[in-house]
């Protein structure tokens, strides 16, 4: 191998999803180049007797010019931590990974905002996700997300539909996609945004990897936007990661009676920025001249804008909205909380409804 780029990757390849014990060799033995030529006598008391074992067996295996030539054929390319054009925002991170594997554009992302929540989601959570990501995408902020099913792809797929950039950072090698369900939406994202690993191809998922996986959304990101998450919500793991790297934490609020909202809510309680728009967001991490005038925040869907018509007209039942909308009864709901978030309708009880 030849130059010290190459070996950043070796060592991507030797302890993927180990960045920490990365940054102690470097503390140890100065340069990448000079921890992979040590022995497994001065590796073992930096990583431990057995990872040190692991990682001369890996050593010893690993042909980097066959690998090289692999990520190739994968149309799979890589940046690693001295290059340029390594994101930027990751770098300042405690342990960002020595090398990043990466489907799609590298562009730069230094206002890129993170949607994460829960994958067993409401009909109101998918439907406020994929807006965030569309009003997001519409005022030229990429989206981050982590490709699971839920909120998660509902914000990918939003911000697709707003004509905008959108990072998936996985949990395994790019040549997996776990859920498989999303195998469709993972090659879009690639097309039209990035798709992002720590993790070499051919390696599968372990529980361990995703929560890992979960720093680099957090490191990406200028904020975390929870939509949905129940109390011990992985998407809460996000957030604590989000914290300790100085991000802006941001919740949607939710219905008080549902338990995934618990995890938004208690954010909220505890400081956290509410969120019911894209325009909360951009005042969150000081972009607010984006919005401009009212005018100028993006349109309503289609069934919000008839549901706004129909009140104008006057108060009206959820019963009578749905029947004159003739849209699903989920759909016209999650269109209503989303208006009453808005502050454009307001609710009294019984399930009736006036324009504010």
């Amino acid at each position: 191998m030849e130059g010290e780029r190459c070996y950043y990757l070796a060592w991507q390849f030797l302890l993927p999803g180990q960045s920490r014990r990365f940054k102690d060799l470097l503390t140890v033995f100065g340069t990448a180049r000079a921890a992979y030529a040590a022995s497994l006598g001065d590796l073992a008391p930096v990583l431990g007797k057995a990872q040190a074992e692991e990682a001369v067996r890996r050593r010893d295996a690993l042909d980097i010019g066959s690998e090289l030539n692999r990520l190739k054929q994968a149309g799979v390319g890589y940046v690693t931590l001295i290059d340029d054009d390594y994101p930027a925002l990751l770098r300042e991170i405690f342990d960002p990974p020595a090398a990043l594997f990466f489907r799609g554009g590298l562009a730069p992302a230094e206002n890129a905002v993170a949607v994460v929540g829960t994958r067993r989601c409401s009909s109101y959570g998918r439907s406020v996700a994929e807006r965030l990501g569309r009003e997001l995408a519409e005022f030229g902020i990429p989206v981050v997300s982590g490709l699971a099913r839920g909120i998660d792809a509902a914000a990918h797929r939003g911000a697709l539909a707003g004509g905008g950039g959108t990072i998936a950072v996985l949990g395994t090698g790019l040549d997996i996609c776990y859920p498989r369900e999303n195998w469709r939406l993972m090659k879009e994202v690639a097309v039209r945004g990035t798709v992002i690993s720590e993790f070499p191809l051919g390696m599968p998922g372990q529980p361990w990897q995703f929560p890992v996986r979960n720093r680099i959304i957090a490191g990406l990101s200028r904020a975390v936007v929870v939509v949905e998450a129940g109390e011990r919500s992985g998407a809460l793991i996000t957030v604590d990661l989000a914290l300790e790297q100085g991000r802006e934490v941001m919740a949607v609020p939710g219905n008080v009676t549902s338990p995934v909202s618990r995890g938004p809510n208690n954010l909220i309680k505890m400081g956290a920025r509410p969120v019911t728009c894209a325009a909360d967001i951009l005042e969150g991490i000081g972009l607010g001249t984006l919005i401009g005038e009212v005018g100028a925040m993006p349109a309503l869907d289609r069934l919000e804008a008839k549901l706004l018509e129909l009140l104008s007209q006057g108060t009206l039942s959820q019963e009578t909205l749905i029947q004159q909308t003739g849209a699903p009864a989920q759909k016209v709901l999650a269109a209503l909380i989303y208006l009453e978030l808005k502050g454009l309708i307001r609710s009294l009880p019984g399930g009736v409804y006036f324009r504010s």
